[in-house]
């Protein structure tokens, strides 16, 4: 092989792109040729663990030389032609010889990536506070560190016809069901996609109901959340580029428990989940019931509050159904505008527009101070559980809608339907609603009520895991 004419019919592959980077030199009347993407290679590890100990070697340079006794660098391998491209794009420097086939490939693969920080949206008074990064090597050293065993499997894939991003499936072998692996690689597997670009590109692709508006995977962003979940027999998708980990089979319950909750007392901990339960239930039904209430069954209202809200609401231009469906898009409206903003406007923006819009719009006779407060405190009390935001946003719109056109009927037909959509609905053989519906008796004690962890001598019974001792 003529290493010049090699390293054209490379860089012809890469279309001559700017970052596209060869060089050769000629040690011992041998032609050496070196490639690389110069963008994403360390540049100092070339020169000092690669040029440097090549030029500084006397003997006869081969590829067995060069792996055995004069590369400074731990991953190196020999590799046939055909895997050239593949390589350099994965940031591995490749060496050609003249007169021999392959290449030698060495991984200095480098990104400038962010250390390990507290996630903005599950942060903790005590304890751990490390966050996943972008970066899936770093991912897989934090699991790592916490579960220091042989038995955590990671398992690698490459998906994306044209980002072709790493995907690691990890779990916990001896504790994991295989049959819960075995099911989710083949649906890796078979996922045929241009690019991933974060872990939420693969949720569709996961889930065994993609039409639903329930999330049917858990989502993850710390390290001691995902480690707890593979010790309980859960399986765990680390994508590259993201710091989003998601943990599969996934229960409805999952998202009243907050990580806080395994750092305090127990005692404390079941009563924070029965008001995160409660914040859930306002969330959903506070604007519909509302509603319901002032269009069909104000008769079963206190007096004095029927008397505030028939003063309030006189001489309002719409109708009770119009001004919460109004005032409910001027909050999702405002929402959307403070994700958006700068950081420094964002905030300003969100708490002065709700401010000035509301007292406006109530001053100005087009909105009502109760339907103004319901809105309000619905909108406040879904970030009980804002990895539910999404469904429960959906939701509130859902519950507005049959209120407003069925009164507490329609708000007692939404209630029952979704529980019997919920109890028949289930994530890898795993009931949605579990350990509730059904009943798992083992599994009430990290339920609604949380028990000491010395007292949980048992993994969770919802889904199937080989070991069920936790602790003896």
């Amino acid at each position: 092989m003529k290493v010049s004419s090699e390293i054209e019919k490379i860089k012809k592959q890469f279309h001559n792109s700017s970052d596209f980077a060869s060089r050769t030199i000629s040690r011992g009347g041998r032609e050496i040729g070196f490639v690389f993407l110069k963008s994403i290679t360390d540049g100092e590890m070339f020169v000092e663990g690669i040029v440097g100990p090549i030029l500084s070697y006397s003997g006869e340079i081969n590829f067995q030389t060069l792996e055995h006794e004069v590369l400074k660098a731990n991953d190196v391998k020999k590799i046939q032609t055909n895997e050239m491209v593949d390589n350099i794009i994965k940031g591995a420097v490749l060496i050609l010889l003249d007169g021999q086939k392959g290449a030698m490939a060495i991984d200095l693969q480098a990104f400038n990536m962010r250390s390990p920080s507290e996630p903005p949206t599950s942060s903790v008074i005590l304890g751990p506070r490390e966050g996943f990064t972008e970066d899936i090597k770093t991912n897989i050293s934090l699991m790592r560190r916490r579960l220091a065993t042989k038995d955590l499997v990671i398992t690698q894939l490459n998906i994306g016809k044209y980002s072709n991003t790493k995907v690691a499936i990890t779990y916990i072998s001896g504790i994991a069901d295989l049959k819960i692996v075995e099911k989710i690689t083949k649906r890796l597997k078979e996922v045929d996609i241009d690019g991933v670009m974060d872990s939420h590109y693969l949720v569709g692709f996961l889930q065994e109901r993609n039409n639903s508006i329930f999330r049917q995977v858990g989502l993850a962003e710390k390290p001691d959340i995902v480690a707890s979940k593979l010790l309980e027999g859960k399986v765990g998708i680390i994508v590259d580029n993201s710091p989003i980990v998601i943990t599969i089979p996934f229960l409805l319950f999952e998202d009243l428990q907050d990580s806080n909750d395994y750092y305090t007392n127990h005692h404390y901990a079941g009563f924070i989940r029965v008001i995160r339960l409660l914040g859930i239930i306002i969330a959903i039904i506070a604007s519909g019931m509302y509603l319901a209430l002032q269009l069909y069954h104000y008769n079963i209202l206190p007096l004095n509050f029927l008397i505030t809200i028939a003063d309030t609401t006189q001489g309002l231009p719409f109708t009770p159904f119009i001004e919460i469906l109004f005032i409910f898009l001027l909050f999702q409206i405002l929402y959307e505008v403070s994700l958006r903003l700068p950081s420094y406007l964002g905030l300003a923006t969100s708490v002065v527009g709700a401010l000035i819009l509301g007292d406006t719009g109530v001053k100005a006779g087009l909105i009502s101070p109760p339907g103004v407060i319901i809105v309000a405190m619905s909108k406040i009390a879904l970030y009980v559980a804002p990895s539910q935001n999404s469904q429960i946003v959906l939701m509130q719109l859902i519950f507005i809608i049959l209120g407003g056109s069925l009164g507490m009927l329609g708000i007692m037909a939404g209630i029952v339907y979704f529980t019997n959509y919920l109890n028949d609905f289930d994530s890898y053989g795993v009931p949605y609603l579990a350990p509730y519906s059904p009943r798992i008796r083992n599994d009430l004690q990290d339920g609604l009520f949380k028990k000491d962890i010395s007292t949980m001598h048992y993994r969770p019974q919802s889904f199937n895991n080989k070991n069920k001792v936790r602790v003896k």
